[in-house]
Formats: structure tokens, sequence, C-alpha cells
């Protein structure tokens, strides 16, 4: 049975679903669309153009001017290296699908050239323009013809093939979609992932459970470890194992297996009685964690690291912290963590006075911001990639989705209290962080310059969600004892990159400065993983090598359950 399990997930290489991955939003816990703010956007559209007939006009005729050279069969118009949804020869060899693509894709070139007359508009932030590319993209990605079974030579070619039994597989994956999976294409089989034994698998113990979190202690792997520990912040939303994925993927058992003490805080899913719990209680909580894992490993501090909504409160925390003069964090690690919601990104595109009052009224209905609901929404932030790529594979084609761990975790999503998500979204829409004691924590001011430990801040290039522009300003907030490195990937890519990809890239440069691309134009291009470079950063902070424990826990903290845990499958 496992051989069987660990050859269905070989099937989904990283490499092929990287479109994918690359795409989802992951641990974003903020501001969720509606179909009023992508019809509103529409509206600013359709205005815009009626400000620019001149320029209207002129771009009409130029796609006149294409479908007539399209129709004669002399335009030379073709998708992009990276779509792949006329990737069937057809429409290459066939020359009424080859017709049908040009015509297609030269009125989606229209329709986005138009987007950019928002620009001219004058008098509007970045947000305007990236709300009406899009409500635009929306539209043209909706009305590919691949989405349509007559449109799609690899879809009919497959139901010749399967004698229609193709056809019977597509119905049934849709009814079963539309009554399990909220209405939207599933993104992943789940079937071959077992937590704790092929995802999230890492050895380990629960050393400590709270009303928000339990603590995981993992086994050393190694006859030595170094004194003092790391502890992991993951995000509030989705499960702690987006740094625990399959073996061989895990950023916890690449740190295990390199003498790193290594514990991890695992959040409970809240539900509508845990309302109330905001950002003063998050942040506590990741205190007693920290104290915690310095009692068991005998350290006066301990290393830490955040990821995401995990890195904001991570930064909280530090802020709060050194406002008490506390010392109990050495060095700090933010991991694709946004600080300065100012810079272009998708997270905040649509956070605005009336969305973050809709969302936070939602919320505040429920108890929680549903994950699930959250999720759906977001997923229409990347159609492609997210919607219409599993539209047509798992109903037109017939198919079942690709096991691949990342998609199965972004899946495994939980839930956030009202409260903590009303402290998200001041942090997103005040931007208080970037500016000294304007934000407070458990009523201490935070000035993130008062933290004088060495920071480690990683950045994706390629990243959509949390610029990496900004996660440069974010390593500028803690001052000149900063590591800022990107890596060359996505969001969740640039998490979970064990060694072995040849493709693999990361840039370093030891002058962070005012200036972020100055930064990357001076900066040292590196073959492989960020996880080697960091691992050589914190080595030089963990303090001496010792014996490892002879067994988990210690002190007033002894094990309570094997590790995953119980607060990961949901159980209270």
């Amino acid at each position: 049975m496992a051989a069987a399990i660990k050859h269905e997930i070989d099937l989904a290489h990283p490499e092929e679903m990287a479109p994918a991955v690359d795409a989802i939003l992951g641990a974003n816990p903020f501001v969720a669309l509606s179909p009023r703010d992508t019809l509103r956007a529409l509206g600013q559209f359709m205005a815009n153009l009626a400000a620019h007939p001149d320029r209207f006009s002129s771009r009409c005729a130029e796609l006149a001017l294409d479908l007539m050279r399209i129709g004669a069969g002399a335009s030379e118009i073709g998708p992009e290296a990276s779509d792949h949804r006329f990737a069937d020869s057809a429409f290459a060899e066939n020359p009424f699908y080859r017709r049908l693509m040009q015509a297609y894709l030269a009125w989606r070139a229209a329709m986005h050239d138009l987007v950019g007359l928002a620009v001219e508009s004058g008098g509007k932030d970045w947000k305007t323009p990236a709300q009406e590319r899009f409500a635009v993209t929306l539209l043209t990605e909706a009305l590919a013809p691949t989405n349509l079974l007559w449109g799609n030579p690899a879809a009919l070619k497959r139901v010749f093939d399967t004698a229609g039994a193709s056809l019977l597989s597509g119905m049934r994956n849709f009814v079963n979609d539309l009554f399990t999976n909220n209405g939207m294409p599933t993104q992943v089989d789940k079937r071959p992932f077992e937590l704790g034994r092929t995802i999230a698998a890492t050895p380990g113990a629960v050393v400590h459970r709270g009303k928000l979190c339990e603590v995981i202690q993992y086994r050393p792997a190694t006859a030595e470890v170094y004194a003092r520990p790391v502890l992991l912040i993951p995000p509030q939303i989705n499960k702690y194992y987006v740094m625990d994925m399959a073996p061989k993927r895990s950023f916890t058992e690449y740190a295990v297996n390199r003498g790193l003490q290594f514990f991890t805080v695992s959040w409970r899913n809240p539900g509508p009685k845990d309302r109330d719990l905001g950002l003063d209680d998050y942040v506590a909580a990741c205190e007693e964690a920290a104290a915690v894992a310095a009692e068991i490993t005998g350290s006066p501090n301990v290393n830490l690291a955040g990821v995401c909504a995990g890195g904001i409160t991570s930064a909280l925390m530090l802020g709060h912290l050194a406002a008490r003069r506390d010392q109990r964090i050495n060095a700090a690690t933010l991991i694709v963590t946004m600080l300065d919601s100012s810079a272009p990104s998708l997270t905040g595109m649509f956070a605005n006075e009336e969305t973050v009052r809709t969302a936070l009224e939602a919320s505040r209905a429920k108890g929680v911001l549903d994950a699930t609901t959250l999720q759906r929404t977001f997923a229409w932030l990347r159609p492609n990639d997210l919607v219409w790529n599993y539209w047509v594979n798992n109903y037109l084609m017939g198919k079942r989705p690709a096991a691949f761990d990342i998609l199965y975790w972004n899946a495994d999503s939980t839930n956030l209290p009202a409260r903590l998500h009303a402290g998200f979204l001041e942090i997103m829409l005040r931007n208080p962080l970037v500016e000294p004691d304007a934000a407070k924590i458990l009523d201490t001011p935070i000035d993130l310059r008062r933290f004088t430990g060495d920071m480690y801040v990683l950045a994706g290039l390629t990243d959509h969600i949390c610029a990496w522009r900004a996660c440069h300003r974010a390593a500028r907030l803690f001052g000149d004892h900063t590591e800022f490195v990107v890596s060359a990937s996505g969001h969740v890519q640039s998490l979970v990159c064990p060694p072995g990809n040849f493709k693999m890239k990361y840039f370093t440069n030891s002058r962070l400065g005012d200036d972020p691309d100055r930064w990357l134009e001076g900066a040292a291009e590196h073959k492989g993983t960020w996880w080697d470079h960091w691992l050589e950063w914190i080595e030089q902070r963990s303090g001496a090598k010792r014996p490892a424990p002879s067994k988990l826990g210690g002190g007033r903290y002894a094990p309570i359950e094997a590790a995953p845990g119980s607060y990961v499958r949901g159980r209270p």
C-alpha cells in the first residue's frame, strides 16, 4: 500500500504543477472580493473607454485588421510560451481551430491594451488600474474557446478515444464538485495523502497544548544538536505543515537532519465562539511557545522563523518584546512576509475602506472569516491556473486532478476569528508597521527598529502576494543587521524549494540600501535553494553543539501525543 501511495504522489512533479502552485494565494488572510467589486471594476473600465474615444476607436480598427488577416490565413498571431491552453496540434494544423485561436488571442490582446487607458485617467493610485485589469482578465479568460467542448480539440479527441466515457466521467466529477466542493473544480486528488505518514511526517511530539495552539518538538536526527532552538510560527490560515510537506520536500525535515532543535506552532482551527480572539491573543500564544522551547532545551532564548501571516505575527511579537526589553528572541527569520502594504500586490488590490468594512461585517456576523469561501473567491484571482485549468481537466477531459502535496495543503484551510481578521485588515489598510509606535500590541507601542537581534528576510522574485519590493521595505524596517535574500520563485514555491532542483536560484547582496531595484542589480546569483544559505546563517546564531537529547520534552513539558498532533486534524 505504501508503495502505491508513493507512486501516486510522484506522478505530479513539482515543475509540472508550477503554474498552479505559483498561483495559489496560500496563507492570505485579508480581503475577499465580491461580484460587486468585479462589476464596479468593469464599470470603471467602460467609463475610461468612454473618456478616450479616439484611443478606443483606434484599437478597435487595429483589431478589425487583425481579424481580416486571420480570416485570410495571413496572421502570425500565436500564444505565449507559457500559455498551454492551445498546445494541441489542431491549433497549429487545423485551419478552423487555428483561426479560432488567433481570433480569440487578438481580441484578448485588444481588451488588455484598452485597460491601459486607466493609467491616463489621472489622480488614481495603482489599485484602480489593477482592479480594471483583473475584471477584464476574468472576462477574457472565461470566454476562451478551450473552456467549451467544441472549442477544445483535445477534449473532443478524448471523447472519441474513450467512446464517450470521458463525458460520463466529466459529468460525475462536475456533480461531485457541485455538492462537495462548493461548485468549484477540485484542484487536487487527496486520496494519497495521510497526515503523519505521507505528509507532515517528520517525527516529533506535541509538548504543549494551549487554547490557540499546540507546540510540536521534533525528534533529533543527528548525534549532536545546536544548543539554541528554532521556533517556527506558521500562518494562521491553512495548516502549519506548509513547511513540513512530503518527505524530502520538508523544510522541517531538512532543518532537523542538519542538527537544529526545531519546534513549530500548530494553530487550532477556531470557530464562532472564538470571535473575540485577536492579534494580542495570538502574539501572547507565540510568546508562550517561545518560552516552551526555551525551557525544554535549557536555552535562555530562541531563534524565530515566521511565515507569511505568521511572519506578521512574529514581527509584532518582536516589536512587543523589544518595547519591554525582553530578549527571549535571539535572531529572527521572516519568510515571504509583507509588512508594508503600500506596494502594489494582488493581496491589497481590493483593500479599501468599503471592501474592508464589508469583509469585517461578514466575519463579525459569522464569528470567523470562512476560509473555504475566501479560498473559492481567491481562486478567481488566477482564473486560468486555478479555475479553468481544472474545469478542462475534470469536466471536459473527464480526468482526476493530480496528487500534489502543496495543492493538498492549500485545500486544507482554516478559519480566522473575526477579531484577528480585523487586526490583519487594520494593518493592511492603515499600514502602521512602517511608522514607529503607530501600532500597539498588548498595550505596548510597536517600533520594529527596537529589535536588535539579527534578521533574515526572504522574498520571492515572482511573488504576486507579498511583492519582493515590499519585503525589501520590511527588511529595512529592522535596521542594518538584516540579511535580505530573494528566491527566484513565487510565493509558495519560495517556501517549498528543497535541494536537488537544478532550476532553483536565489540572490544575495550585503548592501541593503533604500532602492530594491538597485539592490537586485547589484545582487549575486546563486544556483540552488535558499535553504542552504539560511542554514549557514542560522548555524552561526544557534550556539555550540551538544549531545542530542535522548527523549522529547523536558521541565514542565512532557510529550502529549505524537506529531502532527490533534489541532492539525481539526480535533479540539
